[in-house]
């Protein structure tokens, strides 16, 4: 069967980075941060972002994040980033931005390898592996596709996802009852629908927040009769699926059942790296946005994008211009 990949972009990256196991860390609290959404009123807002008072700007009142031209700035504002994302005295409110922004630095450094190498030179020891696996899973994707960029918007919706402590709750209730690791599943829900955020259904039909076709999610013991829109229902049907595929004794064989690509199946793990590292990587993760790759440019589009019917690049920036990327 045939999935929607949402974040993925129409282009060819070549260079790959080899899979390779975390270096072993002498920080004894490593892998500690919660994920749980926090409950208690927190203190830090984490780094201050690059801003442009001129740049257009969403309902939401945010624009475009900006990317440094700089290596040994970007460098520093990135070490930055993943600091704080993994930080349980971050303030809720500053997590949207500050992964937005993480999520744009990656997309963009995934396109760039010379400057890619520059940034990662300059980054603290202790990221390395964890730039590694962004940039990897991003090339991963962009390899997927070749041809030209489309210069016509999908008719999706861009939503809210569930809350995270929700997802979370769901990945790891599927986990316990088939042995599927709640990291892939959290790592296919991102990048099928932004974790739920796109509500469209894909040129194959496949349908909800884990992109089911209809005919799989009628498939006895998938769907089970649940809502193929509904997140815990579809998250509990993946995980069923993937065992189905093979992905207890193999889980590659398992992504590739449910797509059939090599890339898609390394891209879902380096993921699922991430959050196996450091579980809380999800709440960076899941506060990333929907971009789309088109002829004008990366895109971005928000909570509120709605459209029944393709719609032209030209005239949907022309309405919405904040979803460009700045002009560097």
């Amino acid at each position: 069967m045939r999935w929607l990949l949402p974040l993925i972009a129409a282009a060819l990256v070549p260079a790959v980075i080899a899979s390779q196991p975390r270096p072993q860390s002498n920080d004894p609290h490593q892998g500690e941060a919660q994920v749980d959404e926090p409950t208690a009123t927190r203190r830090s807002q984490g780094p201050e972002l690059p801003t442009d008072p001129t740049l257009p700007r969403t309902v939401s009142g945010r624009h475009y994040p900006l990317v440094p031209e700089d290596s040994a700035a970007l460098a520093t504002l990135l070490a930055a980033l993943e600091s704080a994302i993994r930080d349980p005295q971050l303030s809720g409110n500053a997590l949207p931005p500050l992964a937005h922004q993480q999520q744009v630095i990656y997309r963009v450094l995934s396109r760039q390898p010379q400057r890619a190498a520059a940034v990662r030179n300059a980054l603290p020891e202790r990221w390395h592996w964890v730039f590694d696996q962004h940039i990897a899973a991003r090339r991963q994707f962009l390899a997927m596709h070749r041809g030209p960029a489309s210069n016509r918007l999908p008719a999706w919706r861009i939503r809210p996802p569930a809350p995270a402590h929700q997802l979370l709750k769901a990945y790891r209730s599927a986990a316990a009852q088939t042995g599927i690791d709640w990291e892939v599943l959290a790592a296919v829900n991102l990048v099928e629908t932004g974790m739920g955020r796109i509500d469209g259904v894909s040129v194959a039909n496949a349908q909800g927040p884990m992109q089911f076709l209809p005919s799989t999610w009628a498939e006895p013991g998938i769907g089970r009769g649940g809502d193929i829109r509904n997140p815990w229902d579809a998250i509990h049907a993946a995980a069923r699926y993937l065992v189905r595929r093979g992905g207890l004794k193999d889980i590659r064989r398992g992504l590739w059942g449910y797509n059939n690509s090599d890339h898609y199946g390394d891209a879902v793990l380096r993921y699922a790296a991430l959050l196996k590292d450091n579980p809380a990587a999800y709440r960076g993760l899941y506060h990333w946005q929907i971009h789309f790759a088109s002829a004008a440019g990366d895109l971005w589009l928000p909570v509120g994008y709605a459209q029944s019917e393709p719609i032209g690049v030209g005239a949907y920036l022309q309405q919405q211009p904040a979803s460009s990327p700045p002009a560097s």
